[in-house]
């Protein structure tokens, strides 16, 4: 009994020391030593281009923490806006290796597409916009309401299956781009807009002349979980652009940041130096240096951190965490375990 139980764990720890498979996706990657990133063409808190055309935001952020992990530097990606109509495309044909634009994640993605979610980074529903002046309170005061929506989306379904449920009649104005929907909105060709939550509070400081002027309504009509994506069949870049999601996650909730992170190199915690490479195995699992979760917190923080500075109350758009805060706290933010 005792012989076989050492054969188990031998087995275990050989299988331990394996090195990660290699993929195409990841072998491409490292190779062209540049990640290729999908983002929105522009949606505060997200991914926008700021001032200088270098694109901020929770999902560009994202973007440098897998190039931080894969080359041990931020700044090796490059951006690649998409629209609604291409960013599948751009996916799908390999133009980028991993989108990361705000999108929902649904059963027909992940099986028709062809596509593999990397977690959600955002835990979203959509809403409706209003102008004050209407004296509208709830969604369901619009009844015989135009509203501006984007096609080709989960939200131009949602807005029918909403009208649908509550027997109101809505008149959507689909439009090809954010941008025309905002304009279309303020000129009052529609009486309403919807999007993500999200995107209208967004839209609300960036886009909108007086902001004040114009009310999100309470309700969510729809379960809107956005994250990354990937392509089916690389098991290996799935990985790595999963787990750097999940170690921001999990960093957050042990106390890892951008300031103490090389200062907690020297900590006794086992699960400390497990994720920051002191002790190793992490990296060589996944085929990446042992100090690539060091390299995400500190050089681009953890989940906490970069929602603060992107979407939270340390950035214009002023967001709550609520569902996005860590599971301790009553939120929807909980990793896996790195074990």
């Amino acid at each position: 009994m005792f012989r076989h139980f050492q054969l188990v764990i031998a087995f275990c720890v050989g299988f331990w020391t394996l090195p990660a498979m290699a993929g195409q996706t990841f072998e491409a990657v490292k190779a062209r030593g540049l990640l290729i990133c999908g983002v929105n063409t522009g949606v505060a808190g997200f991914s926008a281009p700021d001032s200088r055309g270098v694109y901020q935001g929770l999902d560009a952020e994202f973007c440098r923490a897998v190039a931080a992990a894969v080359f041990g530097d931020a700044s090796k990606v490059r951006f690649v806006p998409t629209t609604y109509q291409t960013r599948f495309i751009a996916l799908q044909s390999g133009e980028v290796d991993v989108l990361a634009r705000n999108v929902t994640q649904t059963l027909l993605r992940d099986t028709a597409l062809g596509f593999n979610f990397a977690g959600v980074n955002f835990y979203d529903g959509q809403g409706f916009m209003v102008p004050r002046r209407a004296g509208i309170a709830s969604a369901r005061q619009l009844d015989g309401a135009s509203v501006c929506v984007l096609p080709g989306s989960t939200t131009e379904l949602n807005l029918a299956d909403f009208a649908r449920r509550e027997a109101i009649r809505i008149e959507p104005i689909v439009l090809s781009s954010m941008d025309e929907m905002t304009a279309a909105y303020q000129a009052g060709r529609c009486d309403a807009m919807t999007t993500d939550a999200s995107q209208l509070a967004a839209l609300r400081v960036s886009a909108l002349r007086e902001p004040e002027a114009h009310a999100i309504l309470p309700e969510r009509i729809s379960k809107e979980p956005l994250g990354p994506m990937v392509r089916h069949g690389d098991d290996q870049w799935l990985d790595v652009v999963s787990w750097t999601l999940r170690v921001m996650i999990e960093a957050e909730e042990i106390g890892l940041t951008r300031e103490n992170v090389e200062r907690m190199r020297a900590s006794q915690d086992p699960n400390v130096q497990r994720i920051l490479g002191v002790v190793p195995g992490f990296g060589k699992a996944l085929g990446l240096d042992e100090a690539w979760a060091y390299n995400v917190i500190r050089q681009v923080g953890n989940y906490g951190e970069v929602f603060e500075r992107t979407l939270g109350r340390g950035s214009p758009v002023g967001l709550e965490r609520g569902l996005n805060d860590l599971w301790t706290r009553g939120g929807l933010m909980y990793s896996l375990p790195l074990r």
